[in-house]
């Protein structure tokens, strides 16, 4: 029986997944999204599948790879997909099917527990809190497996004292490790190794990328398909990877690093201390360079020195950095001998002042550099996008471009683009010439959703648009008891929907209001889900940024999101002039070909939070008056689910009356009412 063959028999009514699905319903989306991949698998090459939301492409993708008997590895975006493939979908259909499959889920290293670093955090940390996090991280150690600090419950993924006891590359002592033989990341690489189905994320893919650009040894397996899920993120994260940095940041951890070394394995043959401190001043000194700013800020850097920036105040601070390495470099040759810690610690040295030098010089015309600057600064080199090393590095046999050879590449998203080539991911990604396809959601939006478009707003770069974000919220949460998401463009705006928001609802109002940044994501999550149980306070959630994507709210915890303005790239972002610079150069429209394709896709991640079963109802309300206004609205509201449209505000306020008075066991199980 040949593969296609067998997926078909899975898919069927009768199949295996009606056995473990109840109300399995075959969806012709999904099967044609498997056949595809199906075909793949047998022929070898890459496909790109934008598959809508609801159609199930986790098990599309998986059936046929595990029927296929390949070694498979799935690389997703975020953890909490790559958690719920391991935990739940790759158990469950491995049953169903029958197959012994031996999978793995492998994370980057600052997941997984240290247990050198932690003795030695332990022997040097004096801060009271932080000794109480460490001790509770040592009693779980003897306790674990897996070494996974996800495991630790209570354990605030922002807390400082998980950089103690987690490893880097530029820090991990590899084999010479006195802990080498209980590593938990090397436990971790044995058993991917050896795994049918290997489970990463594209931050480690691309890690491992750079790892194996430097002559190290591969992290990941060889395996002959390989499936990207949520792929439209490939291209940003892999740009973070394939360039150059160089953060304050990274220099405090190393000089602490530095100090905990020398103070535990060598005290009293080097002056630990002030060398740290050198090396601390200079990367504060260095810090002092940049201009304040109020936030978080990107500054321009196309010439020698970054744009603000002082150049004999640049100069001076990069030879005090360079020279407080170099001594410390001087000062571990002396004690290289004594343990592994100082010979690794000598080779970050180097590596630092590499760095620095080769940010001193000119930068490549290929590339666009900038700096982040906030609390800490930090230096970055990126590619414009990944295309070139996708097409030299993971497609290329015999150094041939484009030569697929016999792997099976599959990437695919419920937003790769805005029109059916599906240019906007395939060509910054180098899979201009993949095969494509496209298969819609098989949700109906015209009757489970509808779209409101606010005539009377001001335009969104007026001053008081955000209030009247705000106030437009707070009426409509009124009336459902919260269940409403706010999805901002920028930090600004989300600081003042937020306060106004909070003003107009205080502790004890009934109504609580959420703002990122005033919680964990994980958290903040949590309790909007909580607050939409019938016997909990509502809630209100302002969020930006990730929250566009990857936050799942099925059933009727959520039943309005409310977005801003429209999500254009911010035009003064250094990476983005440089992408406008290109194109122009190229004779292209920057606008048309740039700048829309990232708002609607965009748009559509946002607008995807609504809808998330086949019985969720609810309503999208866009505070962006260009929509109606401009002609590329048409464009941008084209790339949004069919959703019937509202105007008028006395429909939208009925509709939202309908919904509230609706039971809230059953407000997710009835079709959104008419006007």
């Amino acid at each position: 029986m040949s593969l296609l063959q067998s997926v078909a028999e899975v898919f069927a009514a009768n199949g295996a997944l009606a056995r473990i699905e109840q109300n399995y319903q075959r969806r012709p989306q999904q099967v044609a999204m498997a056949e595809a991949v199906a075909k793949t698998i047998e022929d070898g090459g890459a496909l790109v599948v934008e598959a809508g939301t609801g159609v199930g492409k986790t098990f599309a993708y998986l059936v046929p790879a595990l029927l296929s008997a390949e070694r498979v590895m799935v690389s997703t975006a975020s953890k909490t997909l790559q958690d719920q493939l391991f935990g739940r979908d790759l158990p469950r259909l491995a049953r169903a099917l029958g197959l012994p499959v031996r999978a793995a889920l492998l994370k980057g290293r600052a997941s997984y527990l240290c247990l050198h670093r932690m003795e030695a955090a332990i022997g040097v940390t004096r801060d009271q809190p932080a000794l109480h996090a460490l001790a509770r991280i040592e009693s779980w150690s003897r306790l674990t497996r897996q070494g996974d600090l996800a495991e630790l419950p209570g354990l605030d993924e922002r807390s400082p004292v998980i950089p103690l006891v987690t490893s880097t590359r530029e820090n991990c002592l590899g084999s010479q490790c006195p802990k080498a033989r209980a590593c938990h990341v090397n436990l971790a690489r044995r058993e991917a190794m050896a795994a049918d189905v290997l489970v990463v994320n594209h931050h480690l893919f691309f890690a491992d990328m750079a790892i194996r650009e430097s002559g190290m040894a591969e992290l990941l397996p060889t395996v002959r398909v390989v499936v990207f899920d949520e792929a439209h993120q490939l291209n940003e994260i892999g740009v973070q990877f394939l360039g150059q940095q160089l953060g304050t940041s990274q220099l405090l951890d190393f000089s602490r690093d530095l100090l905990a070394a020398g103070l535990q394995l060598a005290r009293g043959l080097v002056d630990w201390t002030a060398l740290a401190h050198g090396l601390e001043k200079a990367a504060r000194d260095f810090r002092l360079v940049f201009p304040r700013q109020s936030g978080a800020a990107r500054l321009r850097w196309t010439d020698i020195v970054p744009e603000g920036v002082e150049p004999q105040a640049w100069e001076q601070a990069l030879a005090q950095l360079d020279q407080a390495c170099a001594r410390v470099q001087e000062a571990l040759s002396r004690v290289d001998e004594i343990a592994p810690d100082f010979a690794r610690l000598g080779e970050r040295a180097a590596d630092i002042r590499g760095r620095l030098a080769g940010f001193a010089r000119a930068g490549d015309s290929a590339f666009v550099r900038w700096v982040e600057v906030g609390a800490q600064v930090r230096l970055v080199e990126s590619p414009l996008d990944i295309a070139q090393t996708m097409r030299s590095r993971l497609f290329a046999r015999d150094g041939e471009e484009q030569a697929w050879g016999a792997r099976a590449w599959i990437f695919t998203s419920a937003t790769l683009g805005n029109d059916t080539s599906l240019d906007w991911f395939a060509e910054p990604c180098g899979l201009s010439e993949a095969r494509k396809l496209r298969v819609g959601s098989p949700f109906d939006y015209a009757r489970q959703a509808a779209l409101y478009l606010p005539e009377h707003f001001c335009r969104p770069d007026q001053p008081q648009h955000s209030l009247q974000v705000a106030d437009l919220v707070a009426s409509a949460a009124r009336r459902l008891q919260g269940r409403t998401l706010v999805l901002t463009t920028t930090l600004r705006a989300l600081r003042v929907v937020g306060e106004r928001l909070q003003s107009l609802f205080p502790s004890g109002s009934g109504l609580e209001v959420l703002v990122q940044g005033q919680d964990s994501r994980s958290a903040l999550m949590q309790r909007f889900r909580d607050g939409g149980a019938a016997s909990s306070v509502g809630a209100i959630l302002v969020a930006s940024a990730s929250f566009w994507e990857g936050f799942d709210v099925p059933g009727d915890a959520l039943q309005l999101v409310v977005i801003d303005k429209l999500p254009f790239p911010p035009p003064n972002d250094p990476l983005v002039e440089a992408r406008t610079r290109r194109l122009e150069l190229a004779g292209r429209s920057p606008f048309n070909d740039y700048f829309l394709p990232e708002a609607a896709v965009a748009l559509r991640q946002g607008a995807g939070r609504l809808i998330r079963s086949e019985t969720d109802r609810g309503i999208l309300a866009i505070c962006d008056v260009r929509l109606s206004s401009m002609s590329y609205g048409q464009r941008l509201l084209a790339a949004l689910p069919p959703m019937r449209r509202i105007r008028r505000a006395e429909d939208y306020e009925s509709l939202l009356d309908e919904l509230a008075s609706l039971p809230a066991t059953t407000a997710s199980t009835r079709d959104l009412p008419t006007s």
